[in-house]
């Protein structure tokens, strides 16, 4: 029992259809656990740079936030008076999820002896 010869196929155009929704939404889901990872990453990179930079190892710092953060992160540090305030900016990989920036921040107090000439914006 067939039905009418118009609706040859039409089964198979679905299933092509709901295949590639399906692709999308996976591909948007595993978008939003990389950000996750990489929003993680720049929180993490920010407490390490926060702790090296308190003991005034500036390149230190930089070298965890290349290592940690997700690749092309930013360091921006604001010292005020014997306080840092340390932020790591990034994209998400992929570039599939357009307006959303990563971002972690940290505070920390300079040791004893550290100057702190360390404002970069």
């Amino acid at each position: 029992m067939s039905g009418p010869a118009g609706e040859r196929g039409a089964v198979t155009v679905e299933a092509a259809i709901s295949l590639c929704a399906l692709v999308a939404v996976f591909a948007v889901l595993l978008a939003g656990v990389a950000a996750l990872f990489g929003q993680l990453g720049c929180t993490d990179a920010a407490r390490e740079a926060a702790r090296l930079l308190s003991r005034g190892q500036r390149q230190l710092a930089e070298d965890a936030v290349h290592n940690l953060a997700p690749g092309g992160a930013r360091l921006a540090v604001h010292a005020v008076g014997d306080t840092l305030e340390v932020e790591v900016l990034a994209e998400p990989a992929g570039g599939l999820l357009p307006g959303v920036h990563l971002r972690g921040e940290a505070f920390a107090v300079l040791e004893p002896g550290v100057g702190a000439g360390h404002d970069t914006g």
